[in-house]
C-alpha cells in the first residue's frame, strides 16, 4: 500500500502552534467555558445535595414519595443527590462534547487561514 505525501505529512502533524495569538485566544476561550461549566454544575449539585437533603428536608418530609411511604426529604438525602450527580455527569459529557467539537472546528479554521 502506497502512502501519499499528504498522508505522510498528516501523520507527523504536531497540531497548532501554541505560541500564535489566535490559537492561544482559542484555548483561553475553551478553558474559560470548561471552568464555567464545571462551576455551574458543581453549584447545582451542592444546592440539590445540601439544599434538598439537609436544609429543606423538614419541609420536604411533609410530602411522601409517590408509591412509597418514604418522606421526600429522606429520599433526596439518600438517593436524590446521587441521581442528580449521575445526571450532571451526563450533562457535563454532552456539554464538553459540543465544546470540543466547536473548539476543534475553530482550530481547523485557524489552520486553513494560516493562523495556527
Amino acid at each position: 500500500m502506497k502512502i501519499s505525501k499528504e498522508e505522510r505529512n498528516n501523520k507527523h502533524d504536531t497540531g497548532p502552534d501554541l505560541h500564535k495569538p489566535a490559537v492561544r485566544a482559542s484555548l483561553k476561550r475553551y478553558w474559560r467555558r470548561n471552568v464555567i461549566f464545571t462551576i455551574v454544575l458543581l453549584v447545582f449539585w451542592a444546592a440539590v445535595g445540601l439544599g434538598c437533603g439537609v436544609l429543606l428536608a423538614d419541609w420536604l418530609n411533609l410530602y411522601k414519595l409517590p408509591g412509597t411511604a418514604f418522606p421526600l426529604g429522606f429520599w433526596f438525602a439518600h438517593q436524590g443527590s446521587i441521581i442528580v450527580f449521575v445526571l450532571l455527569i451526563l450533562a457535563y459529557c454532552l456539554l464538553m462534547n459540543r465544546l470540543d467539537t466547536k473548539h476543534h472546528n475553530e482550530l481547523e479554521q485557524l489552520k486553513k487561514e494560516g493562523k495556527a
